[in-house]
């Protein structure tokens, strides 16, 4: 038995020995090859001393649907200065190491902790959003190589990092690398960039403003200063900055100064020649997902945009002529996005009054930012009600109703606008006077989530945490876009066809071949029989005098429109969002740091006036187009009907997530988000009313 055990032993340690060699033999063979590789990209790459001999890129232009306009023009190598060792400041090159390469002055054009690392991330994320990249093989890819994400150019990208390093000094690099890279904002190199955001040279920037410049070339176009991402690329900066610190790059004093500046005070206006600056850099933004930045600010592109500008130039017109009205209501901005409902394109686009006007953030795009509705969110819940079976003739009472506990100590009881209860009215009449009570009292038949739900079908695309939200939401208790919702709307314009909103319509290189060709999607996500009831109530004038009166702004003369107005709380925004079948328009008007407007700053007389003046005008351009009719329900009395009866609310409080009934004085203890509330209605036959 010990001379088997003896025999097995000697066995299993001769095939651990044979199984070590093959291993070994195959990891030399793998060596040798990689390293012939290795040898064979290194010879056949591009030669390090060529980094001066490189071809400048074409200017890509950004026309209007007709290409008649020039709205903006991306150059190339042109608008670059180059500078010497000693004109560029430590101020830039510590904060450029700190945001892209910490461990600079100790790799050999290759970090293969930082790779590690981005892989490890990579995959646990199970994307590739994370790379690796040092300073020199930025240099190496922004000289010869392209942004495309493959394993052959990554590989290429290290050798010709290798031997950059083996041919130029650190300081050398780095200098290369600060007037190579692109900052965004046709700005190439440290000195244009500088002069372009700062107005000075490059030698004057300060720690904070240098961490802000070396924010920038992650992404140009994200980051931009003028973009819609202004606190993103704040945050950035401040994480630069304080990575600065913990580096010990500059003394604590300097950087905690850096950190205390307000560098928003320090940036320059946006000088370049550019027409229609918040559509432009919405399009941008798009064209930038379509083809990468390098493309973009490279590549020649001729881009045909959806831009009608005629409209465009008469939107901001009129938006500039409002002072007089804002200024009634104590409001300092206004915003206008219009689109064509067949077809998703944007038509135009003003996300501020003055795009320069930093005292009102004009450089912020308010067409794209959330804000709360106020009662232009109504028609998503009563679209998702008619879903469920009622219909424009249901009768609902309008009279003072407890909801229920809304998670504080008091009970969540709606007013009117108008202060008054106007007892049993239609769902039609409650839409069309914009009735806050009945309101509630749909959204509670269509419920919460359903309505959600819907909205995000249409286009809404925020609303993402159901627990945020009551019965309040119906009132405007969410936040959203004004371009998601006037896409909302035009779904309704289109016969419940959603297409999404887009500002590119065809895009050319410079030889005129096209690259890209925008399609209506005509995507059907509501029942066109709802659509059609939106469209007649929000359309039905008559139905809507009782509160707004028969010349109220909603109204065009020998037109056929729909509108909606909202307001929130405080009066800290207003809105009008109406359409035809050919256009969809929505306006908003309120301060972008949300200080509330003077009380009565209604949106049916604030914002209203001015969407009326845009759609009066812009109609001429189309035939009046009625809206289709709806079908009847031979039920329209169901499944709530009063005739001579009468209806009683029964409000049944639950514990969020248990189900368990629990009393109404509990339900006042918790939080909003911990109770369920029940609406249940109950018919009395031939009951007296009282209100």
């Amino acid at each position: 038995m010990k001379l088997i055990r003896k025999n097995a032993g000697i066995r299993l340690r001769i095939i651990l020995k044979e199984t070590i060699l093959i291993f070994l033999n195959v990891f030399l063979m793998l060596g040798a090859l990689g390293f012939g590789i290795f040898i064979y990209i290194y010879f056949k790459s591009p030669i390090a001393a060529s980094l001066v001999k490189r071809q400048s890129p074409q200017t890509t232009i950004i026309y209007d649907r007709t290409g008649q306009h020039i709205l903006y023009e991306i150059h190339g190598e042109e608008n670059r200065i180059v500078l010497t060792h000693d004109e560029i400041p430590d101020s830039i090159r510590i904060a450029t190491i700190a945001a892209e390469d910490d461990n600079f002055y100790h790799h050999f054009g290759i970090d293969f902790f930082s790779i590690l690392r981005a892989i490890k991330n990579n995959f646990q994320k199970n994307n590739m959003s994370q790379g690796a990249s040092t300073i020199t093989q930025q240099l190496a890819r922004n000289a010869f190589l392209g942004r495309e994400k493959t394993f052959s150019r990554k590989i290429i990208e290290l050798v010709i990092a290798i031997k950059i390093e083996k041919k130029y000094t650190k300081d050398q690099i780095l200098d290369m690398y600060l007037n190579e890279v692109p900052y965004g904002s046709n700005a190439y190199g440290i000195e244009t960039a500088s002069k372009t955001f700062f107005g000075k040279n490059a030698t004057d920037l300060t720690l904070d403003e240098a961490a802000l410049l070396a924010a920038l070339p992650k992404a140009t176009s994200y980051y931009s200063p003028y973009g819609n991402h202004l606190n993103e690329l704040i945050f950035r900066q401040q994480n630069i900055i304080t990575r600065i610190g913990t580096l010990k790059l500059a003394d604590t004093a300097t950087v905690d100064e850096a950190k205390a500046n307000l560098i928003t005070e320090k940036i320059i206006p946006f000088t370049a020649e550019i027409d229609s600056p918040h559509f432009v850099f919405y399009a941008r933004d798009e064209l930038e997902k379509q083809f990468g930045t390098e493309m973009l600010e490279q590549g020649g592109l001729r881009v045909y945009t959806t831009l009608d500008y005629d409209k465009q130039k008469l939107a901001e017109q009129i938006l500039t002529e409002s002072d007089e009205l804002l200024k009634k209501y104590g409001a300092s901005n206004v915003a206008l996005v219009s689109l064509d409902p067949k077809s998703g394109q944007i038509l135009t686009m003003v996300g501020s009054k003055d795009y320069y006007n930093s005292s009102i953030d004009g450089q912020v795009n308010v067409t794209t930012r959330s804000r709360q509705p106020g009662s232009s969110f109504k028609p998503f819940a009563y679209a998702t009600a008619f879903e469920k079976g009622y219909q424009p003739e249901t009768k609902l009472i309008d009279a003072q109703t407890d909801f229920g506990a809304d998670g504080s100590d008091k009970h969540y009881i709606p007013r009117n606008y108008d202060g008054k209860f106007h007892g049993v009215v239609t769902m039609r009449q409650a839409l069309a006077m914009s009735l806050n009570v009945p309101a509630v009292k749909t959204l509670s038949l269509a419920g919460v989530q359903d309505t959600i739900d819907l909205a995000h079908r249409l286009g809404i695309t925020t609303l993402n945490d159901i627990n945020r939200y009551g019965l309040s939401l119906v009132l405007g208790g969410g936040e959203v876009k004004l371009l998601d919702e006037t896409a909302g709307y035009a779904v309704f314009a289109n016969d419940g066809k959603k297409n999404h909103p887009v500002a590119i319509m065809k895009v050319t290189d410079s030889y005129n071949k096209e690259l890209y060709v925008t399609t209506a999607q005509n995507t059907p996500v509501l029942d066109p029989q709802i659509a059609r009831k939106i469209n007649s109530i929000l359309s039905d004038n008559d139905a809507r005098i009782p509160i707004f009166g028969p010349n109220n702004k909603l109204f065009i003369p020998g037109k056929i429109v729909a509108a909606k107005t909202g307001t929130t709380s405080e009066f800290k925004d207003a809105w009008t969002v109406g359409f035809t079948p050919n256009i969809a328009t929505g306006v908003w008007v309120g301060n972008n740091n949300n200080i509330p407007m003077r009380a009565g700053a209604d949106g049916s007389y604030v914002a209203a006036p001015i969407w009326n003046k845009f759609m009066s005008q812009v109609l001429d351009d189309y035939p009046v187009e009625p809206f289709l009719t709806y079908d009847k329900s031979p039920d329209i009395d169901k499944p709530i009907t009063i005739a001579n009866n009468a209806i009683i609310e029964k409000i049944t409080y639950f514990k969020q997530g248990t189900g368990e009934k629990i009393l109404e004085k509990e339900a006042q203890k918790l939080p909003a988000k911990k109770v369920r509330i029940k609406i249940e209605y109950t018919e009395i036959p031939n009951a007296e009313l009282a209100f």
